[in-house]
């Protein structure tokens, strides 16, 4: 029989240098106490630890329930079974040869075995989670991160994760790799809970009651000491010493904290208070002022905290607000309802957020560049396209509501207005009004905004004029103020909006100078039915003697004030219309006379005419004609119908036909059946007539047509 040996600790456990004071036998004592052979002392030193390797674990998943961030304990957890693992397998692969086969080893107490000597001493060395000291202070890790001491609390674990990595790096807990778990998972623990009190702090750096200024000092100092303590992963895949991520943390911790307080804009609004425009703006006020607040705070008070360490805290702040802000105005889009509703989202982020000064100061203001576009494109584009669709529906709505405002004054027969001497109606104003304000609010978000909204706005007034010139000579209010009044807005409108929005209001040239026209020929057509009858007295026995064109130079002087108070281009164009009417009407009197002249009558009415054709001319004149080229055209007749003399006769012919070219020779010829002209120096008898000869001669001489340049686009029914 082999005398008994005493096996003694392998060099890799006595490189610990624990004190042999704090060894704690029973702990050792048990875990040996289960078997006699050295086989049976090696299983109660492994296998049986797996069971408190799953009640740690179990004491892991109690704690992450209070981890503001799980991800990085179940990371964590994960990377420490797999360290875990490999020790184990390291352990099992590497302690059956060491271990001696000595019989009867385990019954003799004077012969320890080696399984047992290592547990002990390494059971010497265990401190937990609450028993870890600084002896300095004699504070706890836990104690340390409570009172955020965050750097001292670091300082700490990192010198527990170096002893760590020590002692594994020596093999001392190959025998024991339980206790190993224990310990990193103590450290695990500590460093997620270091982890979980970064995101704790970012999340009160913006809170209603803030953060203690020297807790706030130590986040960046902890956060660069963690990476330059664990620069890259460990080579072998351990799970001590790799690489904790804090400066992710830190900026997801941001992250988090700029969307809870993004989404707490409106948070005290019942469900459908945002139905309305105003809501709507109410709720963007608020969210407005209250990113303006916290990015004050960042940039005046936790900037200068966070820059000493080197920290880009602006930078971070700045992209998760922007993002956060981003993403609460999508929300807001998807639910934005109606024309005002989109119109404020997109005035709030371009004019609002999007304004220099919207962080009060221009030192503050948010730089366009490194950040991406508060909406993406396409949103942007839909947002736009829905509110161009609600916009043709708005603007026809408005138009429709300035026809019915006209209507309602048509049917009260209300006199319109004279402002600076002219015929004025609201119509000009009204859609003056209405083109800039949506133009202006256009202009305000975007260029192509502006062009689509003007696009919109030609068109809806391009079919506006002819409903409203349709509706308005089917009424019972046409008179000469309102044509008047009308006449001036629509040339207004032409005249303005071409000039005021060059290359965009061209195509209503044609339709508001046809409706200008339709008003002015209307004027003219009750001009004319006034005087019509007046002209029955001319060419009469009793108009030789009496005065019987005073009453229609009246009634001329009369229409003249009326369109003394329409726009002049337009005033012209009907005075000289209604000039050529006059002298037209008279001459077709003088051709066609109800009576017949004889000898001095027939002299006594030539002078007449002249006299008559003086006063036209003159009252026309007074008034602003300039057709004074019709002035020729009665005193021309008058002097043909005074004559008695053939030659005298053609000679008048010929300055009239040179003065009017449309007057020809060949209708001369033209006279009763039966009559004959006289021969040159033969005086008047027989059946002549020079009334009738110079008759047939000015059916076919239109006096008009010689000064075409003269002429407006008006047909005259003679």
């Amino acid at each position: 029989m082999p005398s008994p040996q005493t096996v003694t600790p392998g060099p890799e456990l006595q490189s610990l240098k624990e004190p042999a004071e704090q060894q704690t036998p029973a702990r050792g004592a048990r875990r040996v106490s289960s078997g006699d052979a050295p086989s049976t002392q090696y299983e109660d030193a492994a296998w049986p630890g797996l069971g408190t390797l799953r009640r740690a674990f179990t004491r892991v998943s109690q704690r992450a329930r209070v981890l503001e961030n799980p991800n990085l304990l179940g990371h964590s957890s994960r990377s420490l079974f797999r360290s875990f693992r490999r020790t184990l397998e390291e352990g099992v692969a590497g302690d059956g040869p060491q271990t001696p086969a000595v019989p009867g080893a385990a019954h003799s107490p004077e012969v320890p075995s080696r399984g047992m000597d290592g547990v002990s001493q390494r059971a010497s060395t265990w401190v937990g989670p609450e028993e870890l000291k600084i002896d300095a202070e004699g504070k706890s890790v836990a104690d340390l991160i409570t009172e955020r001491q965050l750097l001292a609390a670091f300082e700490q674990l990192r010198h527990r994760e170096t002893q760590l990595v020590t002692a594994k790096a020596s093999r001392a807990y190959e025998q024991d790799p339980t206790d190993f778990a224990r310990r990193a998972m103590d450290v695990c623990l500590h460093y997620d809970r270091l982890a979980s009190e970064i995101g704790a702090i970012v999340s009160e750096t913006l809170g209603p009651d803030g953060v203690d200024a020297a807790a706030l000092a130590e986040l960046a100092p902890v956060v660069r000491a963690e990476e330059e303590a664990h620069p890259e992963p460990p080579a072998d895949g351990d799970f001590l010493c790799t690489p904790r991520h804090w400066r992710q943390h830190w900026e997801d911790a941001v992250r988090r904290s700029a969307q809870e307080r993004v989404q707490q804009a409106g948070v005290g609004e019942a469900p459908g208070d945002n139905e309305g425009p105003s809501d709507l703006a109410r709720l963007l006020a608020e969210l407005g002022g209250l990113v303006r607040r916290d990015l004050q705070k960042v940039r005046l008070e936790v900037q200068p905290v966070y820059a000493a360490a080197g920290f880009p805290a602006w930078e971070a702040y700045l992209h998760a607000f922007h993002s956060a802000v981003a993403q609460r105005l999508q929300e807001l889009a998807r639910e934005a309802r109606g024309f005002e509703q989109l119109y404020v989202l997109l005035d709030w982020a371009v004019n609002v957020y999007g304004s220099p000064d919207f962080l009060g100061t221009p030192d503050l203001a948010l730089p366009a560049e490194p950040l991406p576009p508060l909406l993406a494109p396409e949103v942007w584009a839909q947002l736009e396209t829905d509110y161009t669709s609600f916009l043709e529906t708005k603007i026809a709505s408005c138009f429709e509501g300035i026809l019915q405002m006209e209507q309602s004054r048509w049917a009260t027969a209300e006199a319109p207005d004279v402002l600076q001497g002219r015929y004025h109606s609201p119509l000009s104003i009204d859609v003056h009004m209405l083109v800039a304000e949506h133009v202006k609010a256009a202009r305000a978000i975007s260029a192509e905004l502006e062009a689509t909204t003007l696009r919109i706005c030609a068109q809806a007034l391009g079919l506006f004029v002819p409903r409203f010139e349709k509706g308005f000579l089917e009424s019972e209010a046409v008179s000469e103020p309102h044509l008047g009044a009308y006449i001036n807005a629509c040339e207004e409108l032409r005249t303005s909006l071409l000039a005021r929005f060059p290359g965009t209001f061209e195509e209503l040239e044609k339709p508001l100078a046809a409706t200008t026209s339709s008003f002015q020929k209307r004027v003219l057509q009750g001009f004319q039915s006034d005087v019509q009858p007046l002209f029955r007295a001319v060419c009469t026995k009793a108009w030789l003697t009496q005065d019987v064109l005073q009453p229609l130079m009246d009634k001329v002087v009369a229409f003249g004030r009326h369109l003394e108070r329409v726009v002049p281009t337009r005033a012209q164009e009907i005075l000289h219309e209604a000039h050529r009417y006059v002298v037209r009407e008279y001459l077709v009197q003088v051709l066609r006379p109800r009576e017949r002249f004889r000898g001095v009558e027939r002299v006594t009415g030539s002078q007449k005419m002249s006299l008559d054709a003086q006063a036209i001319g003159d009252t026309f004149q007074g008034l602003g004609s300039e057709a004074s080229w019709l002035d020729q055209a009665i005193p021309c007749m008058s002097e043909i119908l005074g004559e008695t003399y053939k030659d005298n006769i053609q000679r008048h012919l010929v300055t009239l036909i040179e003065s009017y070219h449309d007057v020809r020779r060949k209708p001369l010829e033209a006279q009763r059946p039966g009559a004959q002209l006289p021969e040159p120096g033969q005086p008047e008898g027989g059946g002549f007539d020079p009334g009738v000869c110079v008759g047939a001669t000015m059916s076919h001489w239109n006096p008009w047509k010689s000064q075409p340049e003269s002429r407006v686009a008006l047909e005259i029914p003679g």
